[in-house]
């Protein structure tokens, strides 16, 4: 994990798994539309906090690519949820605007629920096609953009799925963050 502090927030990066992150309050799902149980992040998380979070979810369905719903994280180990749908990329238009979106909207529900530490997975960069050095370009730029509107969140993570995905997010960190 490497750690950066920007003002009184910490940026964390890391390689691990989002539904582990036992000291995070909110953890970011890559989520479909419909908010229903899917593949890669949004499967691991609904399979961990059980079929009430699909129940809850789909009540507040269907989102469009950039928005961001929250709901209750029940057998996760965080109190919340964030759901944001990422854009497909080559598919969606102005899919930087998209994403740049989820992040800005999760920060949002954040900040409105008074949670003070949330994860991230890399949105879009699975099944969505984004290439990640693209991807964390926009979500690294745009949470430094979003930092001084924030009063409750104090610790931002990015959880990523393997060492290719945690030193390109590195790279990048380091040339926003000297």
């Amino acid at each position: 994990m490497i750690t950066k502090k920007i003002s009184d927030v910490q940026l964390d990066v890391t390689v691990g798994d989002i539904t582990e992150q036992k000291e995070i309050e909110a953890i970011v799902n890559a989520a479909n539309a419909y908010l229903t149980h899917g593949g890669g992040v949004s499967g691991a998380i609904h399979r961990k906090a059980g079929p009430e979070l699909e129940k809850e979810s789909i009540t507040k369905a269907p989102i469009k690519p950039g928005e961001a719903v929250i709901t209750k994280g029940y057998n996760l180990p965080n109190k919340y949820v964030i759901h944001c749908l990422g854009p497909v990329y080559g598919s969606d238009k102005n899919p930087e605007q998209l994403l740049s979106n989820c992040y800005k909207n999760a920060l949002k529900l954040a900040e409105a629920n008074e949670i003070t530490s949330i994860a991230f997975p890399a949105i879009s960069t699975g099944v969505f096609g984004y290439p990640m050095e693209e991807a964390a370009k926009i979500a690294i730029k745009t949470i430094l953009d979003e930092l001084k509107k924030l009063k409750f969140v104090k610790l931002i993570r990015f959880v990523l799925y393997d060492n290719r995905a945690f030193e390109i997010y590195k790279e990048t960190l380091d040339l926003y963050i000297k």
